[in-house]
C-alpha cells in the first residue's frame, strides 16, 4: 500500500509518502519555529494560518520527491489529535478531501501512536514493548501489546519534560525553543555543580513531575544570576539535564521491572537529547533490555511516523468515517475500543 500521511498537530506542517508502512519514499516538514520564536512559544492562531499556507505545497513536494502522482495513492493517514484544534483541522480537512476525491480509504491516527512506532521505519520492533514518549507535550510510559492496544503505566502530573526544558531555557534568557541549546551547553558543564531536586523520585509510581524542578532553576537564578553563554550557565544546564535524565531513567527502570519488559522504545522530540540517549543506553545495557531510539529526524513531529499504524489499520479494515472530527484530547488507552 502506498500511503500519504499528513501531520499538522502543532507547528510543523508535514507530509510523507510511505510504502507498506515501512519504506519512506518521501518526507517533507515545513517548520514554523522561526515565526513563533518572536513570541516565546507557539501561538495557535498563527500556527493555523501558516498550516493553511503550507499544506498544499508540502503535499505536492512529498509527491514530487516520491516520484508519484496523486493517482498512485492507495490510502491517507492523518493526525486526528491530540493537538491544537485549528492546526489539526487544516491537515484533517485536506486528508479527508483527498480521500473523498480519489475514492481511497482514510484513517485517523493518534499523534502519539506515530511516535511509538517511528523506530519501525528503520528496523522491526517485536511486541510487546515498553515505550517512553518524551516531547514538549507528553511524558508518558506505555505498555504496548500491539497496534491499538496500549496501557498507560506512568505520565507527568504537570509539565512535560520538553516543556520544562523550554521554560527553563526561557528563565535563563535563551531563545525559543531552548531545549536543544540546553543540551548543547550541558555538554560543557558539570552535572554535579548544582544540586537540583528529583520530584516524585521515590513515590512508588511510574509518574513524573517537572514543575518543582523548573521552580528550583528559577530560585537558583534569582540567587545566583547566570550569563549565557558562560561557565555558570553551562553548569546549570548540565545540572538540570542530569536531574531530568535521572528522573526519566529511574521511572523507566521501575516500569521495566513492573512488567518484565525486554524491549524499550524511546521516542518523541526529547529523544533527540544526547543526555537522554546516553542514559537510556546505559540503563538498557545494565538490565539486558533491547533499546530502540529512532534517528533524530524521526523523533520530532513528522508525517512518516503516522504511516506505520496507518498502514496497519487500513490493511486490517479499520477505515475512519469522513464525518469524523478532530479532538484536542484523546486517551491512548481508549483506542482499542474504537477498533473492536
Amino acid at each position: 500500500m502506498i500511503l500519504l500521511a499528513i501531520e499538522t498537530s502543532c507547528d510543523e506542517t508535514a507530509a510523507a509518502v510511505v510504502r507498506d508502512g515501512r519504506e519512506v519514499l518521501s518526507s517533507v516538514i515545513s517548520s514554523q519555529v522561526a515565526i513563533h520564536a518572536d513570541y516565546g512559544g507557539v501561538v495557535p492562531e498563527i500556527a493555523s494560518r501558516k498550516h493553511l499556507e503550507s499544506i498544499v505545497p508540502v503535499i505536492n513536494r512529498a509527491l514530487h520527491d516520491a516520484a508519484i502522482g496523486m493517482d498512485a495513492l492507495e490510502g491517507v493517514a492523518v493526525t486526528r489529535g491530540p493537538g491544537l484544534s485549528g492546526a489539526l483541522l487544516v491537515g484533517f480537512s485536506v486528508a479527508k478531501a483527498i480521500a473523498a476525491a480519489r475514492k481511497i480509504p482514510f484513517v485517523a491516527v493518534h499523534h502519539t501512536e506515530g511516535h511509538l512506532f517511528a523506530p519501525m521505519l528503520e528496523q522491526p520492533v517485536a511486541f510487546p514493548f515498553l515505550a517512553l514518549v518524551v516531547s514538549g507535550g507528553h511524558t508518558h510510559l506505555y505498555h504496548v501489546a500491539g497496534f491499538g492496544h496500549y496501557t498507560t503505566l506512568g505520565r507527568t502530573i504537570d509539565d512535560a519534560a520538553g516543556e520544562a526544558y523550554d521554560k527553563c531555557a526561557k528563565i535563563m534568557g535563551m531563545p525559543y525553543p531552548g531545549g536543544a541549546l540546553i543540551d548543547q551547553m550541558a555538554q560543557n558543564g558539570n552535572p554535579d555543580a548544582i544540586r537540583l531536586p528529583r520530584p516524585m523520585l521515590r513515590d512508588g509510581t511510574c509518574n513524573f513531575s517537572f514543575s518543582g524542578l523548573k521552580t528550583a532553576v528559577l530560585q537558583h537564578i534569582q540567587k545566583h544570576p547566570v550569563t549565557v553563554p558562560g561557565r555558570d550557565a553551562d553548569d546549570l544546564c548540565a545540572s538540570f539535564q542530569e536531574a531530568v535524565c535521572h528522573l526519566l531513567a529511574a521511572k523507566t527502570e521501575a516500569a521495566i521491572r513492573q512488567i518484565g519488559a525486554t524491549r524499550l522504545v524511546v521516542a518523541g522530540g526529547v529523544a533527540c537529547n544526547s543526555g537522554l540517549r546516553s542514559r537510556m543506553k546505559e540503563l538498557c545495557g545494565k538490565l539486558g533490555v533491547e533499546l530502540f531510539i529512532p534517528h533524530p529526524s524521526l523523533c520530532g513531529d513528522n508525517a512518516a511516523m503516522l504511516a506505520v499504524p496507518g498502514d496497519y489499520y487500513l490493511s486490517n479494515g479499520h477505515v475512519s468515517s469522513l464525518s469524523l472530527d478532530v479532538t484536542t484530547t484523546w486517551n491512548m488507552d481508549s483506542i482499542k475500543e474504537s477498533l473492536s
